[in-house]
């Protein structure tokens, strides 16, 4: 396919014509076929991705007018009732045994989305929550104090939807307040929080653990997750820019480890794997003189909130495989091969 400049690739919206560049929209949060019918967005609100999966991980929700999500002639009448409800209730949760109850096989509607969007169903449910959840209050919420992880299971109609994933904050617990931002990177878009004393999470945004992970850190702190002015989320976004552009090799900035005792002894020994080298389970098993804790020690790799500067993606399998990333397996050998580029 050839690459085509910002301004060809407008000109396509303005003569509604076929392109493969998914079209979103700044000022509204949302993205369109280059063919959609509604008015055509302003040059300067226009960001362009190459696919969906794409648009929604960097956080824009999908037209209800030209349907992106769809497959123009190709998308089943199933496939399209569900995307339809998700967008009236972005909270809706779609289990496997919702789906059988609607007559669908969990694996064919898997296999569709993985197919024609890269992205497996339960992902794009999960994504579509935490953006709508997000926009919510980063656009100011009539109720100001929304906040992560609270009340999640509690509440289901869509007007207090947003409560699901972000509950509220109430003066009389006197519950801390957790700064989040959402920003672009060039191997994808991530979340990153922080406290008074550090930052405490920095994830991308389609990690399948995202929402646990918020919710565990509100319960772990008795917390509130709110958009705010944070220093150390200034600093992350420069400093993680330039470890990725190969112009940094250490962070300097204070980190919050919300987790259990042994799990924070665990990432304090991450911290200690040189740039550019990695370690085996059972060598870091044995760094911290608990060599029959290998599941234990990879266990808490794995729930490593703090993605890229706690470098778990430096612990490989004994065999010289890449192992587990929550950050998947394409981003890890990036980010080693990257590493041992510029050691």
């Amino acid at each position: 396919m050839k690459h085509l400049t910002f301004d060809e690739k407008y000109a396509l919206i303005k003569a509604n014509s076929l392109s493969p560049y998914i079209t979103a929209v700044v000022t509204t949060g949302i993205f369109c076929r280059a063919s959609c019918r509604a008015k055509k967005p302003k040059v300067q609100n226009v960001v362009f991705y190459d696919s969906q999966n794409d648009a929604i991980k960097a956080g824009f929700r999908p037209c209800k007018i030209c349907k992106p999500m769809g497959i123009e002639g190709k998308t089943p009448d199933y496939v399209e009732k569900i995307i339809h409800d998700l967008q009236n209730d972005p909270y809706l949760k779609i289990k496997d045994y919702d789906l059988r109850k609607r007559g669908i096989e969990p694996n064919k509607i898997r296999r569709w989305f993985k197919v024609n969007h890269n992205m497996t169903f339960h992902a794009y449910q999960r994504m579509f929550r935490i953006n709508k959840a997000y926009n919510q209050i980063k656009g100011g919420n009539s109720i100001t104090n929304t906040a992560f992880g609270l009340g999640y299971e509690s509440l289901s109609s869509f007007n207090q939807g947003w409560k699901k994933l972000f509950g509220t904050s109430d003066k009389k617990t006197n519950k801390i307040v957790i700064n989040i931002i959402r920003f672009p990177t060039k191997i994808g878009t991530m979340f990153a929080c922080a406290t008074t004393k550090g930052l405490c999470l920095l994830e991308f945004s389609d990690r399948r653990m995202l929402e646990t992970e918020f919710k565990d850190l509100c319960a772990r702190l008795n917390a509130v997750i709110l958009p705010g002015s944070n220093p150390y989320l200034d600093l992350v976004q420069i400093q993680i820019a330039e470890y990725l552009d190969g112009k940094r090799k250490n962070f300097d900035l204070d980190l919050h480890m919300v987790g259990t005792d042994f799990q924070r002894q665990v990432w304090q020994t991450l911290l200690k794997i040189p740039y550019g080298k990695t370690w085996s389970y059972k060598y870091e098993a044995e760094f911290m003189h608990k060599p029959s804790a290998i599941r234990a020690v990879a266990s808490a790799n794995g729930c490593n909130k703090i993605g890229l500067i706690v470098p778990c993606h430096r612990v490989i399998a004994s065999d010289g495989s890449l192992g587990g990333y929550g950050g998947g397996l394409d981003r890890k050998q990036f980010l080693l091969t990257l590493e041992n580029n510029n050691n």
